[in-house]
């Protein structure tokens, strides 16, 4: 099994999981992370970005109001959820991009999504001051990410974990966005843990 250590091996490594992504992650929802889709992408408003749209799971649960631009590292995997909005009839600007260095400029957009995905982001942080920057003033940074658990045995198997997930997968399980947010002045306006904290979701409001 080949390691993942750079960015070119990020995209490889998720074009050769497009296939299969969509089953894993139903089943993740399924018996980890609820209705956190809808919980999340409910409360995005206006001119929205979504950072690592992957294979568009969150698509449909998008309010119709929504304006949707997607960027996505993998082409592969944008290339089903060009699928999924075509067939849902969603108009959605979906496009390659980096995380870590977004093609946008400062204060873009009303609302900036991300699910699940802040752990498979080589620079977690960058990318997170990236979704910050493009955010209008007074705009929703809205997050879900597996985060590091609050349970000592549970961090414990975390722990163990990364030691094989990080080098050949590049997926971290003791990360957690929640604290960069809380550093970078952002006010939370609605946050939830569960899950022995495994699973965390938030909105946060950019200061006006």
């Amino acid at each position: 099994m080949k390691t993942v250590k750079n960015l070119g091996d990020v995209r490889r490594f998720w074009n050769r999981q497009s296939e299969g992504y969509d089953r894993k992650m139903r089943m993740a929802d399924e018996k980890f992370f609820g209705d956190t889709r809808s919980w999340l992408c409910g409360r995005a408003r206006g001119e929205t970005l979504e950072v690592a749209v992957g294979t568009g799971l969150n698509l449909a649960h998008y309010p119709d109001s929504v304006e949707l631009t997607g960027i996505e590292l993998s082409p592969e995997m944008l290339r089903h959820a060009e699928e999924k909005a075509e067939a849902s009839g969603r108009g959605a600007d979906l496009r390659v991009g980096d995380a870590q260095s977004l093609d946008f400029p400062d204060g873009r957009f009303d609302s900036v999504v991300c699910t699940f995905s802040l752990c498979a982001i080589p620079d977690e942080r960058r990318a997170v001051e990236e979704m910050v920057r493009v955010l209008k003033p007074g705009g929703r940074l809205l997050l879900a990410d597996h985060v590091i658990a609050t349970s000592a045995w549970i961090r414990a198997i975390q722990r163990v974990a990364d030691l094989v997930s990080i080098p050949f997968a590049g997926e971290h399980f003791r990360r957690r966005p929640y604290e960069h947010v809380k550093r970078l002045g952002l006010t939370f306006a609605a946050h939830t843990r569960f899950k022995k904290g495994l699973v965390e979701r938030f909105e946060a409001v950019k200061p006006e």
